[in-house]
């Protein structure tokens, strides 16, 4: 099999796709909150967030205004991974009866917690992930990823 009809692969175009939305989405909720509501930082923050968190502060301060492409890239770059990833499991899921919605919202909290351990265990600069609050506004965040992206595939792969 090429690398052609690979990219033909149904499921893998259209959690690509997902992937993209949802990244997307997430970006609009976070503005939206952590930006407008909370206060929590400044727009500019949202692409940069993926790079301090992976590398630390000192790096995404370094790496000037590369830091927005590489953060933009690593934020995407996951959104497409995980949302291929649900392309690949919905013909399970759907078999077995779930809703798109429900399956998105465990989904969200594996996501969370997945992507967080593995923050935890590359670097040093992140939020106490056990702090209630992190927690918290974690999975709101993710549910704003996973939701739009399992209504995507749902929608495409019937």
């Amino acid at each position: 099999m090429n690398s052609a009809t690979t990219l033909n692969t149904p499921w893998l175009r259209i959690g690509a796709l997902g992937g993209v939305l949802g990244g997307v989405v997430i970006w609009i909720y976070e503005a939206l909150v952590w930006v407008s509501v909370q206060h929590s930082m400044p727009l500019s923050g949202i692409p940069r967030n993926a790079v301090g968190l992976v590398f630390g502060p000192e790096v995404q301060t370094n790496l000037g205004w590369f830091t927005y492409v590489l953060g933009t890239g690593i934020h995407f770059f996951f959104s497409i991974a995980w949302g291929v990833l649900f392309a690949y499991t919905w013909p399970w899921f759907r078999k077995q009866g779930y809703d798109a919605t429900l399956a998105a919202m465990f989904y969200a909290v594996f996501a969370w917690i997945v992507m967080h351990a593995a923050i935890a265990l590359v670097s040093t600069s992140h939020p106490d992930y056990l702090d209630s609050v992190v927690i918290i506004g974690g999975f709101m965040s993710h549910f704003f990823f996973t939701v739009p992206l399992a209504l995507y595939v749902k929608a495409r792969m019937v």
